[in-house]
């Protein structure tokens, strides 16, 4: 049993702020401002400046290829192409990997202005097979070692760049599969444990994870569910298998569908293929729909009638508008009170999707960390949408004054899995006409998330009887002056009442008891 007093977050139906917090086998036991007598005699955990709040979540991560990138090379943080060059020759000369990851290239955030090439990849790294993954995911450059190694299966494909090794759309996927197959069950898990540590430290204590991208038969569907069963420490992973075959979720016995790749309705603005219902400035180019509505619609039903849970990827006005009326026909057909539908990113919202939205209680996984984003900088969106649609991107007050419920995620890999960029970006919206308060962003990335994935009533709020997950900020974000959200600081993330335990251990014990435990996943 522990208490603790200070600044109590309890973001409850009130937004109540209290000074203790009684906590007994993971359970929170009393909220309040006044400690009743039996608990007075109980040593005190003193917080003085610090706060008290529910843990985060991530409502949409790719957590497998999160996980395989972080044990890669990062090169988002590169200043030019030459640099990345440096990074990757560094990388290649220490790796004993046969194929090379590296992730996070963007023309928008180096000296050159451009991506790098085939050709640059070549100089540094001629004798094994290299992918540099885009930032948003959609994209990759590879060199010539593994271009050669698998032409003939992308020639003709849409996306192909051959000159430039640039691939993109249905040619990336054929390399991204290559490369997922390359990874060994056991280094699979062993770097999904190591990225469970690292979001932890960031005080995440539950991912909604998208997966079931290039493994045969879906397996790495079957991986995270198992993977996501086998963790012991309190951190909660809830996995959808991202297709348009409502049997890769029933036959594994998951309550829920959908996220990017299969379950995409679009591309992304950094390929310049998110589907826009208005061409991209100065081009006779739309985007890309990747499937008629019919399709879409199908696909909503059987799922909802199946009584699942459904997510889809939409990031232009286009696709936006495309689940919207694929959801609303679909719960039209089969009417459900709490289903929790969601639409992934929602970047360039409609007025009449979000009135579909509200009317079906329709939900929005957002990234505030696409606001400001180095890697997609607000000038190259002006260029390629204009200023009207630029400011109309991430309306995220605007969803909140529609009572539409937004929850945060990441992306992962495309941007760092961190809830306090999340809270800074919504909070100090340079669009302030679209920023949030400091309680609405807490929602945004703690209960809201819980509410998406049906954990609201065990998590995401200090309440009593509630799972006391928590994490200890090393300010109170109401006290400090919201320009400085930035420099608060994960201290501590507790799950079931205790301080967070490293998720690394042996590779069979972790993976019998993902097949044997009950665990929700």
């Amino acid at each position: 049993m522990k208490v603790y007093k200070g600044n109590i977050i309890t973001l409850n139906d009130h937004d109540d702020l209290c000074k203790y917090l009684v906590e007994d086998k993971g359970r929170i036991l009393f909220v309040g401002n006044n400690l009743p007598e039996e608990y007075q005699n109980l040593k005190i955990c003193e917080l003085n400046n610090k706060a008290l709040i529910p843990s985060f979540v991530d409502t949409h991560q790719h957590f497998a290829s999160f996980a395989t990138f972080n044990a890669g090379l990062n090169v988002m943080n590169a200043q030019s192409n030459d640099e990345m060059l440096k990074l990757i020759a560094e990388f290649a000369n220490r790796s004993k990997e046969k194929v090379l990851i590296a992730f996070g290239a963007s023309a928008h955030s180096v000296a050159e202005g451009r991506l790098i090439s085939k050709i640059e990849l070549d100089s540094v790294c001629p004798d094994k097979e290299l992918m540099v993954v885009k930032y948003d995911g959609h994209a990759c450059i590879v060199n010539s070692k593994l271009l050669n190694k698998l032409n003939k299966k992308v020639e003709n494909l849409r996306g192909y760049h051959y000159d430039s090794g640039e691939m993109n759309q249905e040619s990336f996927f054929v390399f991204s599969n290559y490369i997922t197959n390359s990874i060994s069950i056991f280094k699979l898990f062993k770097n999904m444990q190591r990225a469970l540590d690292y979001q932890a430290r960031q005080g995440i204590g539950c991912i909604h994870t998208v997966s079931g991208v290039g493994f045969p038969f879906d397996l790495d569907i079957t991986i995270e569910k198992t993977f996501a069963r086998s963790i012991n420490n309190g951190f909660q992973l809830r996995v959808f298998p991202q297709s348009m075959d409502i049997n890769a979720a029933i036959k594994r016995k998951l309550p829920r569908i959908g996220g990017c790749f299969k379950c995409a309705l679009d591309g992304c603005f950094g390929s310049m293929d998110a589907a826009l219902i208005e061409s991209y400035q100065n081009e006779q180019n739309h985007g890309v729909l990747y499937y008629a509505d019919e399709d879409v619609i199908s696909f909503c039903k059987a799922a909802n009638r199946a009584c699942l849970q459904i997510e889809m990827h939409a990031i232009g006005d286009a696709a936006f508008d495309q689940a919207t009326k694929a959801l609303k026909a679909a719960l039209d057909d089969c009417p459900r009170t709490d289903h929790r539908h969601t639409i992934i990113h929602a970047c360039l919202p409609t007025e009449n999707g979000m009135r579909i939205c509200q009317e079906y209680h329709i939900n929005l996984a957002v990234q505030s960390s696409f606001i400001s984003w180095r890697q997609e900088p607000d000038a190259y969106l002006e260029k390629i949408l204009g200023k009207k649609r630029l400011l109309q991107l991430n309306p995220l007050k605007t969803f909140y004054q529609n009572s539409l419920v937004i929850a945060a995620g990441s992306d992962a890999p495309c941007t760092d899995p961190n809830p306090l960029s999340w809270l800074d970006k919504a909070v100090n919206n340079p669009n302030q006409e679209e920023a949030l308060s400091v309680t609405e962003a807490l929602r945004m990335c703690t209960l809201n998330g819980y509410y998406l994935g049906f954990d609201d009533q065990e998590r995401g709020s200090l309440e009593v009887g509630k799972i006391a997950d928590m994490v200890i900020l090393s300010d109170n974000p109401y006290r400090i002056n919201k320009k400085d959200i930035s420099k608060l600081r994960v201290e501590s993330l507790i799950l079931g009442g205790k301080e967070y335990q490293s998720a690394e251990e042996n590779f069979i014990k972790a993976l019998f008891r993902g097949f044997i435990s009950n665990k929700k996943f």
